[in-house]
């Protein structure tokens, strides 16, 4: 079991008030997942206060432009990137990220990709496969939080997942 942090549990605080702002929720079932949610001691206890929550999903789609995230953004729990011919750069070091885990699928046919992760986080690319290119990992890949999970395809491009240059070694 995997323990919760404060910073787990403020988010789903977060996550609960916003469905219920939105009128996802009524004011029993909030207060009902909010006791849960005040009250988890793990992941897994976790769970069911925000079970039927509406995903945390983004999709980006192209066929010439570029996607460009740096500075103070938003990271969602999910990120679809799909473009013909563009340029991928993802600046995390310095994002809101509000989820342990965080899933980037990357459908690139003639563009490369950066993901640059905060300080002491981890990530793996072994759901995204290159047809021409390469990916490289510089980053430890199971020991950081939060962790990134990057998957999809890129075809005439290359993968690189590093941390701001200042900060590397």
């Amino acid at each position: 079991m995997t323990p919760l942090s404060d910073t787990d549990r403020d988010t789903a605080v977060h996550r609960l008030q916003e469905a219920f702002a939105q009128g996802r929720l009524s004011s029993g079932d909030m207060e009902e997942r909010l006791e849960r949610a005040l009250t988890a001691t793990s992941h897994g206890e976790l769970e069911p206060a925000l079970a039927g929550l509406p995903d945390d999903v983004v999709e980006l789609r192209s066929t010439g432009g570029r996607f460009l995230r740096v500075g103070d953004w938003r990271v969602p729990r999910m990120l679809r990137i799909d473009s013909v011919y563009g340029k991928v750069r993802l600046d995390l070091s310095q994002a809101t990220i509000e989820h342990p885990v965080i899933h980037i699928e990357l459908r690139l046919a003639y563009g490369s990709a950066t993901v640059v992760l905060p300080p002491g986080a981890s990530a793996d690319a072994d759901g995204a496969r290159t047809l021409w290119g390469r990916a490289t990992c510089r980053v430890p890949q199971r020991s950081g939080r939060p962790h990134i999970r990057i998957s999809g395809e890129l075809g005439y491009g290359s993968l690189m997942i590093r941390y701001p240059r200042a900060w590397a070694r």
